[in-house]
């Protein structure tokens, strides 16, 4: 068999456009022979396989599972709705998915070869979105909710809740699916974002005229109506909003949680 050195795999990407793993291939599927290559990448609908990749993935599926104490969510990217409606896409993110739970990041990996087989079918550029896998804690509890629309998963959320059922645990999870908190708890939103937003709010405050003497009463209010809407335990629930999520949990702890959602 004809050596295949990184220089013969760099001319063939240069003339083809194909990935650096689908040129070596090819290579290795002809021997070495550089035309026979070309030809072996355009019948298998591999070259101009990096030009689709600079093309915008603003579509794809959600899937999420848990199963015990182990649970996964997971994003497929891919370009337009009618791809990421397809049973092949909504399997192959449902599959990604049990992979990743079962065995975490090299789990995915597996799938490489399923992805860049899409890819060619569907023509377009496909790839492994935002995920999150979590193992709970002996004392904490697992669970989730995934938004459907069209037939497929478009906003997943995984939450882990320590000394609290199930049930509340879904509840929080329904919740954080459709008010999108950035953050857990006031502790986790970075300094300089608070600083930043801080000088915001006194710049539109001074803007509007407010009397010097107010003006610090008034930043911290807007600051905190700030915070209420990114922090979850500051929000109020979805379902109630005479209450706070903090309120809601009572006693119970949300440890952390995860949400995946397409086009984000």
């Amino acid at each position: 068999m004809a050596k295949i050195t990184a220089a013969d795999v760099q001319a063939l990407r240069r003339a083809t456009g194909a990935g650096i793993l689908d040129a070596r291939r090819a290579l290795v599927e002809t021997d070495g022979d550089f035309d026979k290559a070309r030809r072996w990448l355009r019948e298998q609908g591999l070259a101009g396989a990096t030009k689709r990749a600079d093309r915008e993935r603003a579509e794809g599926a959600v899937s999420v599972v848990v199963s015990g104490g182990v649970g996964a969510v997971i994003a497929l990217e891919c370009e337009t709705d009618f791809v990421a409606k397809s049973a092949d896409f909504v399997q192959l993110v449902d599959t990604l998915a049990e992979a990743l739970a079962t065995s975490g990041e090299d789990g995915l990996a597996t799938y490489a070869d399923r992805i860049d087989e899409l890819k060619v079918t569907m023509k377009e550029n496909i790839a492994i979105g935002q995920h999150a896998r979590f193992e709970a804690g002996s004392d904490s509890v697992l669970d989730s909710y995934l938004h459907v629309q069209n037939g497929r998963g478009v906003n997943g959320v995984l939450v882990e809740l320590q000394g609290g059922s199930s049930t509340l645990a879904h509840d929080v999870a329904v919740h954080i699916a459709f008010a999108r908190p950035e953050y857990l708890s006031r502790d986790d939103v970075p300094k300089e974002v608070i600083d930043q937003e801080r000088e915001t709010i006194l710049a539109i405050a001074k803007n509007e005229g407010k009397p010097e003497s107010q003006l610090d009463k008034i930043v911290e209010g807007r600051l905190n109506g700030w915070f209420k809407e990114r922090v979850l335990l500051d929000q109020a629930y979805a379902r109630d909003e005479k209450q706070t999520i903090a309120s809601l949990l009572g006693d119970a702890v949300v440890r952390r949680f995860a949400q995946v959602v397409v086009g984000s």
